[in-house]
């Protein structure tokens, strides 16, 4: 995919005091893969595995404001569609649906609002990380700030591989 790849919407959260957001922008590939369902979830599954993002999950977006502060983390929808809140409560409101891949900045909170009976994604991590689930609350930060920063960046986007994606967004 490095030849054609495609080019993400580009989002900046700033912090708000409760949830840290990211330096590093949110990407969001809008309808990034053409197979939907099951399929598209082994698609995805195999796709993020081969760069480099494993510990896949499946399942949907939990329905409160959290944020991860010891990975950053790829969504990818094979099913349905969401409304989702990026960026805490300041951030931004969108619908996302099959064939989007969001790539979440550790810090950036996000937050299913509302989703088809059908939505499913695929989550993963950079170097098979493991994830911590933190919601804004009162003595998460500093250390959650000090993880946040001490987190290496990933060597290739879940997408598009070694070139292209974050690999040029994030530096």
């Amino acid at each position: 995919m490095d030849t054609d790849s495609p080019t993400p919407e580009s989002y900046l959260f700033a912090d708000d005091g409760q949830i840290p957001n990211s330096r590093y922008p949110l990407l969001l590939y809008r309808n990034a893969f053409p197979t939907r369902g099951t399929a598209g979830a082994s698609w995805l599954e195999q796709r993020f595995a081969d760069n480099n993002w494993t510990n896949s999950w499946r399942n949907g977006i939990f329905s409160y404001l959290h944020y991860h502060s010891i990975s950053h983390e790829v969504l990818g929808v094979y099913s349905g569609s969401a409304t989702v809140q990026l960026g805490g409560k300041q951030g931004k409101t969108m619908t996302i649906q099959a064939g989007d891949v969001i790539i979440i900045p550790a810090g950036v909170g996000h937050q299913n609002l509302g989703s088809s009976t059908d939505f499913g994604v695929v989550g993963a991590y950079p170097d098979g990380r493991t994830f911590d689930v933190l919601r804004g609350q009162p003595g998460e930060r500093p250390k959650a700030d000090q993880t946040i920063a001490a987190l290496p960046l990933p060597t290739t986007d879940p997408l598009v591989g070694k070139s292209g994606g974050l690999r040029q967004l994030w530096k």
